[in-house]
């Protein structure tokens, strides 16, 4: 029996209760770039295996970054953004009800390298539900996150840090590994940004950090977070779903993602084409830079079946497309087979 005991919590958007978890053992995965995020920008690695620079930089090993309640749309993107300007990966506990709502943005956290776990569907005090009912929140919310293009998760954190024996069980059945935390950064209970990074000042090799997808002052933390990771020799990894510690990435829930390379500065613009009854076009402009990659998500059973002016590649699933200039400017197009699904596919643009 599994149960957390240090005090700790988090207060979710406005609809829900504060909340007051415990933590525990931690478990999920991470990235890091600190020093080496100038190296792979410069050189246009994607390779998800540290180099012998980035081992150097990472010399006392790997912490986990990790964020909950999300997505959500005031608050996700700007996270991602500055993630990836401080060249940090972090491992994303969204809840279905937020996945399910804000399927674009579960695509774009995997776009922007990150890691993404169970969080439950609503969000409840897991341990007044019934078996069925925990099997419930937690196979549902791997449905949600799979089908807004986040893969199928192989970690769950338990709201408020809660678990035993049986949620356990649930987990395990849907070949989920429970996670809870090392270090509460007190976010969800008004902590300032400098009481957050104070408590991220607190990690130490395989540990990890609570922290949450919506509030300003978590996010304005991330600057001093990278700058003290660095000075202490430590990078922000993945969570190993075998061992629950940070380590070193090497692939994780989305290895075909490449890590983030200090930031983007281009921008990409959708425009809707023709239609038919099983299918649609669509053209991409691509502004700021003529040496760009966007990275293109589809939602599930679409399928780009034809593409025009850029040069493309898949990963494993055929749901992430991404594409690169081919000397033919900087709008390029596809040809979507639907299967029943219009939604336009979501959009995130990088330069290489």
């Amino acid at each position: 029996m599994l149960v957390s005991s240090s005090a700790g919590g988090r207060l979710p958007p406005a609809t829900r209760p504060p909340r007051s978890p415990r933590g525990e053992s931690p478990v999920i995965r991470k990235i890091v770039l600190t020093a080496a995020a100038a190296l792979l920008a410069g050189a246009g690695a994607v390779a998800l295996t540290p180099s012998a620079d980035a081992a150097a930089a990472c010399s006392n090993g790997y912490v986990g970054l990790t964020y909950d309640d999300g997505p959500n749309p005031g608050t996700t993107t700007q996270l991602l953004n500055t993630l990836r300007s401080n060249g940090l990966r972090a491992t994303m506990f969204n809840t279905g009800q937020n996945a399910a709502a804000n399927p674009g943005l579960v695509a774009s956290q995997v776009s922007a390298g990150m890691w993404v776990g169970n969080h439950s569907y609503t969000h409840p005090h897991m341990l007044t539900l019934s078996s069925a009912q925990m099997s419930s929140e937690l196979s549902r919310t791997q449905t949600a996150i799979r089908n807004g293009g986040g893969g199928t998760p192989t970690i769950f954190r338990p709201p408020y840090g809660e678990t035993n024996a049986t949620l356990q069980s649930a987990a395990s059945a849907l070949g989920l590994r429970t996670v809870t935390w090392d270090v509460d950064s007190q976010d969800w209970n008004g902590a300032s940004t400098a009481a957050i990074v104070s408590a991220a000042a607190r990690l130490t090799n395989g540990q990890l950090i609570l922290m949450h997808d919506n509030y300003a002052t978590t996010i304005a933390a991330i600057p001093q977070i990278a700058a003290g990771l660095s000075a202490r020799g430590l990078c922000a990894g993945m969570i190993s779903s075998s061992t629950g510690r940070a380590v070193a990435p090497s692939g994780g829930s989305n290895p075909t993602t490449p890590p983030p390379t200090g930031g983007s500065s281009c921008t990409t613009t959708y425009t809707p084409g023709q239609q038919w009854s099983d299918r649609f076009n669509g053209s991409v402009s691509v502004g700021g830079s003529s040496n760009w990659v966007v990275t293109v998500t589809l939602r599930s059973p679409q399928k780009v079946i034809a593409t025009w002016n850029a040069s493309v590649s898949w990963d494993s699933t055929g749901l992430v497309m991404t594409a690169r200039p081919n000397g033919n400017g900087n709008t390029f197009g596809f040809t979507i087979q639907h299967g029943g699904n219009w939604t336009q596919p979501s959009l995130s643009c990088r330069t290489a």
